[in-house]
């Protein structure tokens, strides 16, 4: 996998599987522009980055749930580089929440989040994706193909970035932009915590992975951003349309 010259976005690259993928993606040549919320988060990122390839990436303080924000990313990415060849959705949010007790403004900020941003911002790469021949990778969940409870707006959401992924794979693919997905089982990330998870609960939460994962543990960030690398690459010129589990075999557990 070798990414010299390719200009990557990545969003929510501040934190978690977005700052381990920027990093994985540093170090094997991408020009990348980075976007956050965080400015102070962003820079740190910003600085590993360049520490690994030498190469400056592009910082961009912006709110997927934002439209002018959205634009703006895709503007400026044009401006600077000229072209744009991979687009990877991972900004989001997780919140808990049953259909009993989860409210509409709950629902609204994760399906705005998580499905209307990434609809957004890949309406407005796809005329660069096209010109290019580039592609797609969203961040989806082992929620969007399995059924869990409590965390019902979050399992919605990614079900629909599942359905977005192949919908938009099979209207794209005579122009050879390719679409593809990875679906995390649990992370070790900070994604939780700002779901509402104290310290104490979250650690029994990684504590339960042991059984709710089939390797016995949680991921980690890296595992996933390789995965995501090899679907950007073109290791993976003849895999469109895929939501690929990484998740430590969750997604192929039932109960007994």
């Amino acid at each position: 996998m070798e990414f010299s010259n390719k200009v990557i976005v990545i969003t929510g690259a501040s934190s978690g599987v977005g700052e381990g993928t920027a990093k994985y993606l540093a170090k094997l040549g991408a020009d990348l522009v980075l976007t956050g919320r965080n400015i102070e988060n962003l820079e740190k990122v910003g600085t590993a980055c360049e520490d690994l390839s030498t190469k400056k990436p592009l910082l961009l303080i912006a709110d997927v749930c934002k439209e002018e924000d959205n634009k703006r990313v895709i503007e400026e990415t044009i401006e600077k580089f000229g072209k744009l060849d991979v687009l990877i959705n991972n900004a989001g949010i997780i919140a808990n929440g049953s259909i009993e007790n989860t409210s509409l403004a709950q629902y609204d900020e994760v399906m705005n989040t998580n499905v209307k941003a990434v609809y957004h911002l890949t309406m407005l790469a796809v005329p660069h994706l096209i010109k290019s021949k580039g592609n797609i990778v969203n961040l989806s969940s082992v929620a969007g193909n399995r059924s869990f409870p409590g965390i019902l707006a979050y399992s919605l959401s990614k079900a629909a970035i599942d359905q977005f992924t192949r919908c938009t794979a099979l209207e794209l693919a005579s122009k050879l932009v390719r679409v593809n997905a990875v679906n995390p089982g649990v992370i070790v990330t900070d994604i939780h915590k700002r779901g509402g998870m104290d310290e104490e609960s979250y650690a029994a939460f990684l504590e339960k992975c042991k059984q709710t994962h089939a390797l016995g543990r949680p991921g980690q960030p890296e595992e996933v951003a390789s995965t995501i690398a090899f679907l950007a690459s073109d290791a993976a010129s003849f895999i469109t349309g895929v939501t690929l589990n990484v998740d430590g075999g969750r997604h192929a557990m039932c109960p007994r």
